[in-house]
C-alpha cells in the first residue's frame, strides 16, 4: 500500500488491513520454505506495508 492510500483510511480500516497483511506474510513464509512462492519480492513488499500501517496507526493514536 502506498502512503497516500493509507492516509485516507480510518483506524478500523488500518487494523483490518494490518491483520490481513500479517496473515499473508505468515502464508508467504510457509510458501517460501516449501519452494512454492511465485514472487519472493512480495515478502518484502508485505513487510514494508505492515510497517507503514503501524506507523500511521501510531500517528493517528497520538493525534
Amino acid at each position: 500500500m502506498k502512503k497516500k492510500e493509507i492516509k485516507k483510511l480510518t483506524k478500523l480500516e488500518i487494523t483490518k488491513n494490518l491483520d490481513k497483511l500479517k496473515k499473508d506474510l505468515f502464508n508467504f513464509r510457509f510458501q517460501k520454505i516449501n519452494g512454492q512462492i511465485k514472487s519472493p519480492a512480495k515478502v518484502n513488499e508485505t513487510r514494508k506495508s505492515i510497517a507503514r500501517l503501524k506507523t500511521m496507526l501510531g500517528n493517528k493514536q497520538n493525534a
